[in-house]
């Protein structure tokens, strides 16, 4: 196997690997929104005040996020709800 030389990789190669990577964790990322998701149903009648607007921010967030991987736009901050940094 020879060795890659300087100009092997293209631009275009590069880019479809990054490409790759985006969309990989951006699949990832809806994952674990809709894992949280699951897991939070039926807590919200017992959970204490606030504890659904934090889940929602995170879930909010998280889609933002994954969102944005593939739009090439930059990150957005989403504000956190009323009792919340972020």
């Amino acid at each position: 196997m020879s060795a890659l030389r300087p100009g092997d990789i293209t631009d275009e190669m590069i880019q479809a690997m990054e490409t790759a990577k985006r969309q990989g964790l951006q699949k990832d990322l809806r994952t674990l929104a809709a894992n949280i998701r699951a897991d939070a149903e039926g807590r919200y009648d017992s959970a204490d005040p606030g504890w659904q607007a934090g889940v929602e921010w995170t879930l909010l967030w998280i889609e933002n996020t994954a969102s944005q991987l593939t739009e090439g736009q930059p990150f957005r901050k989403t504000p956190a709800p009323d009792g919340f940094t972020s």
